[in-house]
């Protein structure tokens, strides 16, 4: 309490300045989902409240509004009750409870879901915190005083199952933002409003990218011609940087055998979360949609031997993979049920381990740095010292692993923050988040160290004492998710994508029927010296429509050509954010064309 009091309860000018802190705007949003508590009830006598934590821009509360019917309609009317109750300058003032008289204050409210919650907490560790009349469940840590929230927006409203399982009661989700000073707010909702244009939902159908379909399966989406054109560009790009690595390209099958989970342990933690058992006719014979390509990938080392000369092994693929997220998580391609990796595992000598592991950091700047995420921060994800249950194998593999992250990113001069309780079940790992275009933060890449794994399944390489060893394995996404990497490079970009990337790089108009053979001629010039599929436009259309709806569509170029253009052999080339064309020689174009396809 003294931490948070020290840190948080100082003046205005001082808060406003410590505002790109992320613990202290944490702790600001954690305030103010009390606050839209507080108000809620106020307004709504009797209501149920659930949870209302701090999320990556504000906060929500979940709430049994039983009879009454809340809408996005009343937003204004909470909004200036919260203000109301944020100019008296309430106190946040942290109780010590005893779980009896805890349950006796819930009951006495009629709240069942606090009281819920109460039952999976031990004598105590119970606190309290008061907000003038307004009394909550909560472990802190807040803001001393509620005069500090200046400005308040209520964002959305959303359905979610109480403690996010499908089979409770669905509450209704209240989300907010709020800010020590109003400019902030209208920052906020102006780059809000610059999101929705980018958002990535909105672009992939406007682009003709991805689409979803509820009778194909909610979570799985389905890439149509140009997005798969996106995709693969993407793939090969990063073929080329990897085989120049010394990665190998392999492919593993969308299915395995229950056996396999359960030897790399990914059942035990996951079984009963993902995709259920896919049964055969024979009998005890199961296999499992596959969840992830480690294990694949350990079976095609283990199938010959390995000398320690041969060390690092790399393995590369663009592999599919299914987990079975909850309904209310699912989101465009940022959350989905089936999801492309670039996954790669190096399996290495313990001496090679820090190399290798600089190696993949320097391959992330490269890669991010070529896409336009030049800004990114890393995490260093351990853990949980309290909870090592959760995790396999032994203090001295987690205590090498953990080692080995944190010397590799000092020697790289890395800024990293560090989080406890992040790591995978098998190892740490180095997290890359990115943001997207209103400001939420997204992890992208990942490398993971692991001893584990290699000890699951008994894999070896024959040391130069001709005696075997256990080699370590780094697992390695850039991209992580090729779905949630898509969306963000969608946004980040606003759909117009540079020309080496983007799915149609330029388009042929003819301005009439009579030059469509021309038009034609030309596509098949640039086809044929790049190896590219340039599109020609020959509906019948106005010259004026076709040049309106190529810049819709985003495409980097369009060659416009009429009768000056045939009979001087030449192309008039205009660019996407460009209002006038310039007259070039066709080789000319197929020059610069070459060079930013390269």
């Amino acid at each position: 309490m003294n931490y948070t009091q020290n840190l948080f309860c100082d003046s205005i000018k001082t808060q406003s300045s410590n505002w790109n802190d992320e613990t202290y705007q944490s702790t600001f949003w954690h305030t103010s989902a009390h606050l839209l508590a507080y108000a809620l009830e106020e307004l709504y006598p009797g209501i149920k409240l659930g949870t209302g934590p701090a999320i990556e821009n504000g906060f929500y509360y979940d709430v049994d509004f039983g009879e009454y019917s809340f809408t996005d309609k009343d937003f204004k009317k909470v909004e200036q009750k919260m203000q109301e109750l944020a100019k008296k300058g309430f106190e946040n003032v942290r109780k010590e409870v005893s779980k009896k008289d805890a349950i006796s204050f819930f009951k006495q409210k009629g709240d069942t879901y606090k009281l819920e919650i109460l039952e999976g907490l031990e004598d105590g560790t119970i606190t309290f915190y008061e907000t003038g009349q307004f009394t909550d469940l909560c472990s802190g840590p807040h803001i001393v005083n509620t005069s500090l929230i200046k400005a308040i927006k209520l964002t959305n409203i959303a359905g979610a199952y109480w403690r996010g399982d499908e089979k409770n009661k669905m509450l209704t989700r209240v989300y907010g933002i709020t800010f020590p000073e109003k400019e902030l707010l209208s920052e906020y909702l102006l780059n809000l409003e610059e999101a929705k244009k980018r958002d990535h939902r909105k672009l992939g159908k406007e682009l003709d990218l991805f689409y979803f379909d509820e009778e194909v399966g909610m979570g799985l989406p389905l890439w149509a011609p140009k997005g798969e054109a996106l995709r693969q560009n993407l793939i090969e790009f990063l073929k080329k940087i990897q085989r120049k690595a010394g990665y190998q390209h392999v492919a593993s099958p969308h299915i395995g055998k229950k056996e396999l989970y359960v030897t790399s342990g990914h059942y035990t933690k996951y079984g009963q979360d993902a995709y259920q058992p896919i049964k055969t006719p024979a009998e005890n014979e199961e296999f499992f949609l596959k969840p992830m390509n480690c294990p694949h990938h350990c079976k095609i080392y283990a199938a010959k031997p390995k000398s320690y000369r041969e060390l690092p092994v790399k393995y590369a693929e663009f592999g599919t993979v299914y987990r079975y997220e909850q309904h209310g998580e699912l989101h465009g391609l940022t959350r989905v049920r089936g999801f492309t990796q670039d996954d790669a595992h190096i399996y290495c000598r313990p001496d090679q381990l820090k190399d290798e592991f600089l190696k993949v950091v320097d391959l992330v700047n490269l890669v991010y740095g070529k896409l336009g995420f030049s800004e990114f921060k890393t995490q260093i994800s351990l853990r949980d010292p309290n909870n090592k249950d959760k995790y396999l194998g032994t203090d001295e593999m987690w205590d090498l692993a953990e080692k080995a992250i944190v010397e590799a990113t000092q020697e790289r001069g890395m800024k990293t923050t560090t989080k406890e309780g992040e790591a995978a079940f098998y190892g740490p790992k180095l997290d890359f988040m990115v943001r997207d275009a209103i400001g939420r933060k997204w992890q992208i890449g990942t490398i993971q160290v692991d001893y584990m794994m290699p000890e699951n399944f008994d894999l070896t390489y024959t040391g130069s004492d001709n005696q075997k060893h256990r080699p370590v394995m780094i697992h390695r996404a850039l991209f992580g998710s090729m779905e949630r990497f898509i969306a963000l490079l969608i946004e980040n970009t606003g759909g117009k994508f540079p020309v080496w990337l983007a799915p149609t790089k330029a388009i042929v108009l003819p301005i009439s029927e009579v030059f469509e053979e021309y038009a034609q001629q030309l596509a098949n010039e640039i086809n044929h010296a790049l190896d590219l599929d340039i599109e020609v436009d020959l509906r019948n259309e106005k010259i004026g429509k076709k040049i309106r709806e190529a810049q819709l569509q985003k495409i980097p170029y369009m060659l416009i050509v009429g009768e000056q253009e045939m009979n001087s052999k030449t192309v008039s080339v205009r660019k996407r954010d460009e209002n006038t064309s310039k007259k070039i020689v066709m080789d000319d174009f197929i020059k610069l064309l070459k060079i930013e396809v390269a």
